[in-house]
């Protein structure tokens, strides 16, 4: 009797597969036909790459007799570099899209990949101008966006509120923008992965549980970037009243 529960058990977990699987696939599909209306380069780039992969390859496989056999290898190849080049477009699509919006740099720091640890709007106005906080192996990251006058005393105000709790950590900021001296959003995840490593894994717990003790002085901030076109004095008008 004991075999039927875990019999069923295991379909069970299996139809939850493909129907994540679908899912995924679908949204895939979903995000190459946005893509290829906006893009009119992608699918030229994704075949161009292929075709060059698997000519590549199989001209290797010419000068050593082996053309058939790394024919497949090629294909393989080839899929990899279209997917590949999918990828990067729809995320310099998006980036572009996000650029400028309120919200933006939360966005891109909450999809950090690794041992990130991040807090959205510590410190902010009602101009949805804000400085977000990011721990990791570098330390402590004040990360600002906004209006340039009007964020260059929040990043001061909110790293002379960090440094009496860390001490001595290093203690980055950094401005989101295209000015100079400014990190442009689509660089701001690989800015972050180039700042040397500081700190352990260890310290990077203690110095999170001491910061959540100074908690936000940010009016509430949208979860993500706000759509093109919103209204500035609505959401204003919604912050005041949080």
């Amino acid at each position: 009797m004991a075999g039927k529960p875990d019999k069923a058990a295991k379909k069970d977990l299996k139809r939850a597969k493909r129907e994540v699987s679908k899912q995924r696939r679908k949204q895939i599909f979903e995000a190459f036909q946005m893509q290829r209306r906006e893009d009119k380069a992608l699918i030229p780039w994704m075949v161009g790459l292929f075709l060059l992969s698997v000519a590549v390859v199989f001209g290797v496989g010419l000068i050593f007799g082996l053309h058939w056999i790394l024919l497949p290898v090629g294909v393989a190849i080839g899929l990899l570099a279209a997917i590949s080049v999918f990828g990067r477009r729809v995320q310099r699509s998006v980036y572009s899209k996000a650029e400028g919006q309120p919200g933006a740099a939360g966005w891109a720091l909450d999809n950090m990949r690794g041992q990130w640890r991040v807090t959205p709007g510590v410190a902010g106005n009602t101009h949805l101008d804000a400085v977000h906080r990011v721990i990791g192996r570098p330390g402590v990251v004040l990360v600002a966006e906004g209006a340039p006058h009007r964020v260059k005393s929040l990043l001061a105000q909110e790293k002379k509120r960090t440094s009496r709790v860390v001490g001595s950590l290093p203690i980055y900021d950094v401005v989101v923008g295209n000015d100079e001296g400014q990190v442009p959003l689509k660089k701001l995840q690989r800015h972050l992965m180039k700042l040397p490593r500081n700190i352990s894994a260890k310290q990077m717990e203690t110095i999170e549980g001491r910061l959540a003790a100074l908690g936000s002085r940010a009016a509430a901030m949208p979860k993500g970037p706000m759509p093109a076109g919103a209204k500035m004095r609505s959401v204003q008008r919604t912050v005041r009243r949080r």
